[in-house]
């Protein structure tokens, strides 16, 4: 019962009307051209459930509240691997979010089983974003950082920065955040002078 509560809260009750037209019977076409209309008509409405899911998925994670993302996150992820496939890039982001919200609620060998599905996806994708990658290797950080590896964490983090700098800029927003999780661990380092020159620099 507590399942199907934090479920309802966190995505079917903002989804539910939006789940029939999609799991349900499709109607039969008469002509090629309706057949195709059709399919156009499924793709976007299937697009509307993921990206609705992932945004709530996003929003409880940043409210603090991992435990209610995760359903929703399953359900974008439920959708993109019908849309995109299995081990489309599409699903990478699911996954680092799903890890992201694992690793809140201490599920920390759940949240590992997330990053390896991430990694194994970028690893078989020719030309990556170095964004993506950035993201990767952000998410590894923070999963070490909770893990008490602060000496991993420190070398995803840096790998992190090097690739957001190398696709946005030295001195771009996107940077920050890696800048900032470095300084963090330097902080619990004890390394004073390390953590304030990054946070001056964020």
């Amino acid at each position: 019962v507590s399942h199907q509560r934090t479920d309802w809260i966190s995505i079917h009750s903002r989804i539910c009307h939006l789940l029939i037209p999609v799991l349900g019977p499709q109607p039969c076409f008469r002509s090629e051209k309706d057949r195709k209309n059709g399919k156009e008509q499924l793709l976007r409405r299937q697009e509307s459930l993921i990206a609705l899911a992932l945004s709530t998925a996003q929003g409880f994670v940043w409210e603090g509240k991992p435990l209610e993302a995760i359903p929703a996150a399953l359900q974008a992820l439920r959708f993109s691997s019908q849309v995109f496939g299995s081990g489309s890039v599409q699903l990478v982001p699911i996954y680092l979010l799903l890890a992201e919200a694992s690793t809140g609620t201490g599920r920390l060998r759940q949240a590992a089983k997330y990053l390896s599905q991430a990694q194994w996806i970028i690893l078989q994708t020719p030309n990556c974003s170095a964004a993506l990658q950035s993201k990767l290797h952000r998410g590894l950080g923070l999963f070490s950082i909770a893990e008490g590896n602060l000496d991993q964490a420190l070398y995803h983090l840096a790998n992190d920065v090097y690739l957001a700098t190398a696709e946005f800029g030295l001195n771009s927003v996107e940077v920050s955040g890696g800048y900032l999780n470095m300084a963090n661990v330097f902080f619990h380092q004890n390394k004073m002078d390390a953590a304030n020159s990054l946070y001056a620099k964020v």
